[in-house]
């Protein structure tokens, strides 16, 4: 690799990290930690190597001690895991002091855990972004030897959203509860993703991001051949969100109309998918254990995503975003429970708490459906269940049989 080639790569996102706009975010990084950041692109994992970097520049550390390398960078089309060495060349050449390491997207790189390893033994202070999820299985974790702490990195929560929009979420004058009632309304469409705060045509940004997600991480980098093939996919799976699908169901759907996929791709494009962290999936709580990956409800990582594929389905982007809230706060206990006795949303099983969700109760099809659910699900529990239907602005408390249901609105809901 081309030595001078590598310093005016550091020296422009020198400048790059002087020009950022820092937004507080709800994740605590330990400052002698070395990071595994991954997630989604355009999530903000970039950004908080940003603020790492800033923070000590503003201790006193030189910026040449700052070496900090975009595996996007198209001027490093070529590297090789072998051209590793020549970054810490040029950081020797750069600064005789204590050299601070961000690699952004390194999983471009094949055999990158290598090197991340060689370069923490040397005592190096290293943080690290992905946009793959392999970058968090235990075979990864296992090659990194307990040497960085991996961390999955989300869009913006609606408690950070608002703080990016320089809303007061404790608002409570009727000039700030309309922003804060607009800004939910902006959120629940467009999603959190943190640069799209800034862009007047959100949907256009979220699609340029989406285009990205699906060319370089998904199609490219799996070698997908059939394009069509995996959009389509994609594309049913959005419209069937809140349904349990198994891939038989999923390629059912797509021969249906008429285009020939087998079950083996259905099955390689939905884990191609999710290592992208473009979709996640939440188990059945009733099903046998080996049988509880068959039936997973898929959702999306972002509710701009989704909304790029639907036509004014308010009600699947309500349940989409109440999953991404849930997979955010309790993602080791989140799961769907469907049984002889009750269909439920959403599942947290260290909480035994039941979670319906519905745009509105106020007809009486919908309120049966939703409160019936949720009775036969406590009764058939054994111990008392926390019983909830969040909707999109309705707010009152149930009593039946004994039972106590809150129906919570999503504003309040996203920032409890």
């Amino acid at each position: 690799m081309n030595r001078e080639t590598l310093k005016r790569i550091i020296f422009d996102q020198h400048q790059v990290i002087k020009d950022a706009v820092i937004i507080d975010r709800n994740i605590v990084l330990e400052k002698d930690i070395n990071y595994v950041l991954v997630g989604l692109r355009r999530a903000g994992k970039t950004t908080l190597l940003y603020k790492r970097a800033l923070e000590l520049i503003n201790e006193g550390v030189d910026w040449n001690q700052i070496i900090y390398i975009n595996f996007d960078d198209e001027r490093l089309l070529g590297f090789t895991a072998n051209d590793f060495d020549d970054i810490l060349l040029v950081a020797e050449e750069l600064s005789n002091k204590k050299h601070y390491f961000y690699f952004d997207e390194i999983q471009n790189i094949d055999d990158w855990e290598k090197f991340a390893i060689r370069i923490v033994n040397q005592g190096y202070k290293v943080d690290i972004t992905g946009s793959n999820a392999k970058m968090l299985s235990k075979e990864v974790e296992a090659k990194l030897g307990g040497r960085y702490i991996s961390k999955e990195i989300m869009t913006y929560s609606f408690d950070e959203f608002l703080r990016a929009n320089k809303a007061n979420k404790e608002g409570y004058s009727v000039k700030e509860i309309g922003q804060i009632n607009s800004l939910l309304n902006n959120y629940f469409v467009n999603g959190g993703f943190p640069e799209s705060v800034s862009f007047k045509n959100k949907r256009e940004y979220v699609s340029n991001v989406y285009q990205k997600v699906l060319y370089n991480d998904i199609i490219v980098h799996n070698n997908i051949r059939n394009e069509n093939g995996v959009k389509l996919m994609i594309k049913k799976i959005a419209e069937s969100v809140k349904q349990d699908l198994s891939f038989t169901k999923i390629q059912n759907i797509i021969t249906g109309i008429g285009y020939k996929i087998s079950k083996d791709i259905v099955i390689d494009y939905c884990g191609y998918c999710k290592d992208a962290f473009l979709l996640f999936t939440l188990e059945n709580y009733c099903a046998y254990f080996l049988d509880k990956n068959s039936n997973p409800k898929y959702y999306f990582m972002d509710n701009g995503i989704l909304n790029l594929f639907l036509d004014n389905k308010r009600s699947s982007l309500l349940e989409n975003i109440v999953a991404l809230h849930l997979y955010r706060t309790h993602k080791d206990c989140l799961y769907y429970f469907k049984g002889n006795k009750a269909d439920i949303d959403f599942y947290l099983s260290e909480l035994n708490t039941a979670i319906q969700v519905a745009y509105s109760i106020d007809e009486k099809d919908a309120y049966d459906r939703e409160v019936n659910n949720l009775i036969a699900f406590a009764k058939a529990n054994q111990s008392k269940s926390n019983l909830i239907i969040i909707t999109y602005e309705e707010e009152k408390i149930i009593e039946i049989d004994g039972f106590l249901i809150k129906v919570i609105p999503l504003k309040k809901f996203l920032l409890s």
